[in-house]
């Protein structure tokens, strides 16, 4: 995304911002210094029917899933491992994955069990292929995991912001992050296939800058093509 083009996005935070009461919402955000965690839930191909095949808890950057100071990027995932269970015909460069993965980078925070939580970030870029998808969700899941509402947005570049009115009650788990999903990808073929990158939106006095820059920055635009006009 271009510096103009961030700053327009940031100036549009202004007005998600404002748009909402003082008191509705926790507003949570990509912060790198958070307690991220990793799930893989791990299917077969569509063309295999696409069954269940297992879920764990995976490392971050084994989703793959990376911070590069407050720039998070999402990728396809890469197993190190050549078996046929992951790849057709084996790991190697040009052999297709054999796994749909589903891999979730999270925060887990019971104490917003009650909560309206809002997830708010700049998507930066976003060039993934189909077919792989990414997108930012909060989950309110019950005590044992057994059911969960959620609300999901794509990361189109630009700002995204959702919100969740959460259930309260004792041992309830909120969940908020990205989802990725799309098959397993041999790790030198990685790059045609794409990625999405991340940033947190400013904290709100930054957010207010942006916003009286950007203000000023489209009334120079709009003011210097009236005098060319008028010249």
């Amino acid at each position: 995304m271009s510096t103009k083009g961030y700053l327009l996005a940031c100036v549009l935070s202004v007005g998600l911002f404002c748009a909402k009461p003082a008191d509705a919402a926790v507003i949570v955000g990509p912060d790198s210094s958070a307690p991220w965690q990793g799930f893989m839930n791990v299917f077969e191909l569509p063309a295999n029917g696409g069954g269940y095949v297992f879920g764990s808890g995976w490392g971050t950057a084994d989703l793959t899933a990376t911070f590069s100071g407050n720039v998070l990027t999402l990728g396809p995932n890469s197993v190190n491992d050549p078996s046929t269970f992951w790849y057709q015909g084996g790991g190697a460069p040009g052999h297709p994955g054999n796994k749909n993965m589903d891999a979730n980078m999270y925060v887990q925070s019971d104490t917003l069990s009650g909560e309206t939580v809002t997830f708010t970030g700049t998507v930066l870029s976003n060039t993934l292929i189909s077919p792989y998808t990414s997108v930012a969700f909060i989950k309110d899941f019950a005590p044992d995991f057994s059911s969960f509402q959620q609300i999901t947005a794509p990361l189109t570049p630009g700002p995204f912001l959702i919100s969740l009115a959460t259930t309260p009650g004792a041992g309830r788990h909120v969940q908020y992050g990205f989802e990725t999903i799309g098959p397993d990808v041999w790790v030198t073929d990685r790059g045609p296939v794409g990625e999405v990158q991340i940033a947190s939106v400013p904290e709100p006095a930054g957010i207010a800058m942006l916003g009286v820059a950007g203000v000023a920055l489209l009334r120079g635009r709009r003011h210097g093509r009236r005098e060319i006009a008028a010249a």
